[in-house]
């Protein structure tokens, strides 16, 4: 994916107070008072300015940060909190050798740094992860289908009716949503698989203590094995494997399904075919990203929920 389709994507989500930030801290050839529109225009720039470290210093640098900048930062949007931080992890990775793998809630270090750093060397990939992670963040995580098909699978709707043929499935709940795919009419099951893959790596990526304690029981495992059209063969064995392992597995699987059964086969959706065939490294980075910018201490942006 060239260089100008994935600044439009950084464009079609971040406001103009994310781009306000972005000039003002970056030094760009433009005032704040016309940065929104001359960025929006030149959408080419935003990636090297979301990766400055500045922008970085600004939004997560809270301690010895300018008040100025600081106070900006305060309204910057969730994408841009995200994809600042898939940024860094670039810029990490770019130092090191390894980086510890979360194992029974011990740290054990892989040295695959440099495949992680190849990952994040693709622009578009970054902009698949700073999505991902952002779209995790939109009001009533749960999907309503209807059978006349007017509601769109993996679309989230707030205060969404219960009544009729309608049905609301959280998003969390791999096994009914695995059970839309059935259920939708065929043009809309490409929509179901992508958002089960989605589902699949922001648990392992963001939350794999949760993923690894909660791990899939045998009935659920083989649902979700013949949901994803796993070979009856391979299911036994698939089911018995390591929770995060089996979640990897499955990940990589929709993610396929949902290139194989696109109505469209556009640049952007390519990023998720490349991403099914890399699911091992896309969890990794997040886990990085989760360690290093969302969950350490202190941290004011996602602090731990209250007791």
């Amino acid at each position: 994916m060239d260089i100008g389709l994935v600044g439009s994507g950084y464009a079609d989500h971040l406001t103009d107070a994310d781009l306000g930030l972005l000039a003002s801290l970056a030094q760009g050839p433009v005032s704040d008072a016309r940065a929104a529109s001359w960025l929006r225009s030149h959408p080419e720039e935003l990636p090297a300015l979301v990766g400055d470290p500045r922008v970085f210093e600004a939004v997560f640098g809270w301690a010895g940060t300018p008040a100025g900048p600081a106070a900006r930062a305060s309204l910057a949007s969730p994408f841009l909190i995200f994809a600042v931080a898939v940024h860094r992890a670039a810029s990490d990775l770019a130092g090191t050798t390894h980086l510890p793998e979360r194992s029974l809630r011990q740290r054990v270090p892989l040295f695959d740094a440099p495949e992680l750093r190849d990952f994040l060397g693709s622009e578009a990939r970054r902009l698949f992860l700073a999505e991902l992670l952002a779209s995790f963040t939109r009001n009533a995580a749960a999907v309503q289908h209807r059978a006349a098909g007017r509601q769109q699978p993996g679309q989230r709707q707030a205060g969404a009716s219960k009544t009729g043929r309608g049905r609301r499935v959280s998003e969390l709940d791999l096994v009914r949503m695995a059970g839309l795919a059935d259920a939708v009419p065929e043009a809309e099951r490409a929509g179901v698989y992508r958002r089960l893959g989605d589902v699949a790596l922001f648990l392992t990526g963001v939350f794999p203590d949760y993923a690894v304690a909660h791990a899939l029981g045998p009935v659920s495992a083989a649902r979700l094995l013949r949901a994803a059209q796993v070979p009856a063969r391979e299911q036994d064995q698939l089911a018995a494997a390591p929770a995060i392992d089996l979640f990897e597995y499955l990940g990589a699987q929709w993610y396929r399904a949902a290139w194989g059964l696109a109505p469209a086969r556009t640049a952007r959706l390519a990023v998720v075919a490349e991403v099914a065939e890399r699911f091992r490294q896309a969890r990794r980075v997040l886990n990085h990203i989760a360690d290093r910018c969302l969950f350490p201490q202190g941290n004011p942006w996602f602090a731990p929920p209250a007791p």
